[in-house]
Order: structure tokens, then sequence, then C-alpha cells
């Protein structure tokens, strides 16, 4: 049987809320999705790192375009729910965010992360309040948004 979007959502978001933890397997590519699926993962997810290895690249010097047609391919091989990992939406507008947001839910995702890293070497992260609003901006779209925040990593705390 073949799962809809709205079901891969559905079980996503329950694997969230339900008590304890789940494993989420990382996949580079659709064959590897396939196996994990085999295995038992519940659902899986994309790594840009990954992504840009099976390009031939660096990690960040992937396209929109690219990261969504890789996580397509990933969505296609299972039933599995797929989350991915959007760097930074590709934008530091709210407004570029949340069609990064809108593009995603198109190929067939039901989760993403999206990072609070600027890449401005001399303030490496958004401010808090500047974070919370792409959030806002992508939170408007049906996929569930895993967050980072690098502010540990950072040594960072509280709203920045």
């Amino acid at each position: 049987m073949i799962a809809s979007q709205i079901d891969k959502a559905n079980r996503f978001r329950t694997l969230h809320q339900e008590p304890g933890c789940f494993v989420i397997g990382n996949v580079w590519d659709a064959g590897v999705a396939r196996i994990l699926a085999g295995l038992g993962f519940v659902a899986l997810a994309t790594s840009s790192w990954a992504c840009a290895g099976v390009l031939g690249r660096r990690d960040g010097m992937v396209t929109r375009p690219e990261v969504l047609d890789h996580a397509r391919a990933i969505v296609e091989a299972t039933n599995l729910p797929v989350s991915a990992d959007l760097e930074k939406g590709f934008s530091d507008a709210p407004d570029g965010v949340a069609e990064t947001i809108r593009l995603a839910a198109a190929t067939g995702l039901v989760g993403c992360t999206i990072e609070d890293f600027s890449g401005d070497p001399q303030k490496p992260l958004f401010d808090f309040n500047h974070a919370k609003v792409r959030i806002e901006a992508a939170a408007a779209f049906p996929v569930y948004p895993d967050c980072t925040g690098r502010g540990f990593l950072a040594r960072q705390s509280g709203p920045r």
C-alpha cells in the first residue's frame, strides 16, 4: 500500500509526540533509503553533507533545486516519512524560508530542519527574534519543522 503524504505527516507527528524517542535513519540516496526501510526504520532524514557528497560537492555548495530533487528521490523510494536537512532554508529572509518549505512540501517531504546559523563569520547565529520569525514563516506550511539551534555549540545561551 502506498502511503499518502498526509498519512506520512501524521505518522511523523505521532512519532514526535509519543513517549520516549525514535531513531531516524539518515540516508544519502534512494538505495540507502530502501535498505533502512527494510531494516525497520520508522522514518528517514536527509543530510546536507550527504546530499553534497552524492553530488561531489562540499556541504553548503548545493542549490535549493538540487537539494529538493535529491529529497524527492528519497521520498519516492519508500513509504516512510522523510525529513530533509534544508540548511538555513536557502534564505536569510522569512519569505525565502517559507518558499523553501512550500517547495519542500511539494516534493512529498513531511519534515525539515532549518538552522539558525547565519553563515556570517562576524555574527554566526541569527538574532533570536529574526530566527523566530523565520521559523514562524516556515511553520505556515504542512511540514513538521525541526529547528536546529547552534547557540549551544557557539557557547551562547538564552535569546540572542
